[in-house]
């Protein structure tokens, strides 16, 4: 397989031979670095790479060049290289203009001239685009492959394990990949042992949990210490946010995980309002940060284990696991979030996943190229997942039930999905039914307001509704209101079940009805369900943990 390619444009030869240098002396070994000494040109090299199936992983441009200037040209790149990573290098009066471009053409960063020295100013900018296109396009460094069927279950589960765990990995369709084919034949295998996930230096897997997966890749899936400070279910922000703070201040800490992290915020495309990312970045990206931040700690994460229960053995909170495996700690932290509500339509269960989605992850949106893809919800989330399958798929429709878009979704994101021409938002629109033989193949669209029915073809349906907390494996010890969301702090006094609070001491703000079991994020009652106020809870229970750890 060849290197992927950097390009760097720049019409000063100096400068040139100055970004070339420095990013072949930390790039050379993995990357394939040319330049280019106008716009044209690169261009023109970009078409040929394009030709010769070469993939681009970061274009970096001066924008003061004669003809075309750096955003015009890496607009351009844009449309015919969605994938690529683009990178502005400018002088400080062209700083409007940059952050303009962010908006108008996705530009990723932009910095200032010159970037001496390159260890402070460069390379952190360049590492951090070159490794959000390395996990964008795990097939460019895979090892790991997954031989399967497009429409699997099980297939879909793997790779989506996978690709939250920033395990990069090479899809083969049986439909479509004659060495799918080939390498099922040498694992003598069959259908029913699909999906085959072929691990370096490991046994082929047939049909494997995602727990036998983790193992076979050396995925953290136990715990290591007979007890622990903190205990914390969930890593979504708020898990993860604690896990740092925790470990940072030292608490053993150990996070319990039954997918990946990341959470539901893990799966977003972009999140473009959290504060110090002007650009944005996207789900994967700030778990990946997360989870590597925590490490370093000392945190330990334990991936692939369902929790099933949780047990008070005197001072010691025992979180039980579903396979029956035990983790103790002298307070838990429930940051379990929330899922997707299920859409009831006739035929949505039946399928599975087989072409109906609950959620969808950044990297999901290149298999759609060339469809129609359909998005049901309202709020942020199902906004920033159109704009991502926009650049893919042939048509994007977003099923919104009321009667404008912008009653659940930020400004921004609306101006972005009216200015997009691959996007068609129908109003007062609601999915009745969906049919096909053993995958998606059509949908019943409702008009609310008429009641007229319009059926339409496609494999594609992505569901954004409401939000379900994960709390049904807690016993009614701890308190919960109608909808399962846990009741925390002063709530618990004013609550319907008021009374349930055992302490002469009030409980502390995110405590539950359980001394030293303690709720944070979109799980709580009352919670403000954005990202950054998840992570400001998480951080914020670390600090009531040792209030509640010194009344032990």
């Amino acid at each position: 397989m060849s290197k992927p390619t950097i390009v760097a444009v720049d019409d000063d030869p100096d400068v040139s031979r100055a970004v070339v240098r420095d990013l072949r002396s930390r790039y050379g070994a993995d990357y394939r670095v040319i330049a280019a000494s106008s716009a044209a040109q690169a261009l023109s090299l970009l078409a040929e790479l394009t030709l010769r199936d070469r993939s681009v992983a970061l274009v970096a441009s001066d924008q003061r060049m004669p003809e075309m200037t750096g955003i015009e040209m890496l607009a351009e790149v844009r449309r015919q290289s969605p994938g690529t990573k683009l990178l502005l290098l400018t002088a400080y009066a062209d700083t409007d203009v940059a952050i303009r471009a962010i908006n108008d053409i996705g530009l990723d960063y932009y910095m200032f001239k010159p970037w001496d020295p390159p260890e402070e100013r460069l390379y952190p900018v360049v590492d951090d685009l070159l490794g959000d296109w390395v996990s964008e396009n795990p097939h460019e460094t895979a090892q790991v492959r997954v031989v399967g069927h497009r429409w699997s279950d099980r297939a879909y589960e793997v790779k989506m394990f996978l690709a939250r765990n920033h395990v990069p990995y090479r899809w083969l369709d049986v439909e479509r990949d004659e060495e799918a084919l080939r390498l099922i034949e040498l694992a003598q295998g069959g259908r029913e042992d699909l999906p085959l996930v072929l691990v370096p230096d490991g046994e082929t897997l047939a049909a494997p949990s995602v727990f036998e997966v983790a193992n076979a890749l050396g995925l953290s899936t136990h715990a290591q210490q007979p007890l622990y400070d903190l205990c914390i279910v969930g890593a979504g922000p708020a898990g993860l946010a604690a896990a740092v703070y925790g470990a940072s201040e030292g608490l053993s800490t150990v996070v319990v995980e039954r997918d990946a992290p990341g959470g539901q915020a893990g799966q977003s495309a972009s999140i473009e309002n959290y504060l110090g990312f002007p650009k944005g970045l996207s789900g994967a990206d700030l778990a990946h940060r997360a989870v590597a931040q925590a490490a370093r700690f000392g945190a330990e994460t334990v991936l692939a284990r369902d929790v099933a229960g949780l047990e008070e053995r005197g001072p010691v909170r025992v979180v039980v696991l579903e396979d029956g495996g035990e983790i103790e700690a002298r307070a838990v932290l429930i940051a379990t979030g929330v899922s997707y509500r299920r859409l009831e339509a006739p035929g949505v269960e039946e399928l599975g996943l087989r072409g109906v989605y609950y959620g969808a992850s950044a990297g999901e949106a290149p298999q759609c190229e060339g469809e129609d893809v359909y998005i049901v919800g309202a709020a942020n989330s199902a906004g920033q997942a159109a704009l991502n399958f926009a650049r893919y798929a042939k048509r994007v429709v977003m099923l919104v039930r009321s009667a404008r878009l912008g009653d659940t979704m930020s400004e921004y994101l609306v101006e972005r999905i009216a200015a997009d021409p691959t996007i068609t938002v129908r109003l007062h629109s609601e999915v009745v039914a969906a049919s096909g033989e053993g995958h998606l193949e059509s949908l019943t669209i409702a008009d609310r307001e008429s009641g007229a029915r319009e059926e339409v073809s496609s494999s594609w349906l992505f569901v954004f509704i409401g939000a379900s907390p994960r709390t049904d494996w807690l016993d009614d010890r701890v308190v919960r209101d109608g909808k399962g969301f846990l009741v925390t702090g002063q709530d618990l006094m004013s609550s319907p079940q008021a009374g349930r609070w055992p302490l002469a001491r009030a409980p502390y703000t995110l405590e539950t009805s359980v001394p030293g079991l303690f709720a944070a994020g979109d799980v709580r009652l009352d919670s403000m369900k954005r990202v950054a106020s998840a992570v400001g809870e998480g951080a914020m229970s670390v600090y009531l943990v040792h209030r509640y750890l010194a009344t032990l």
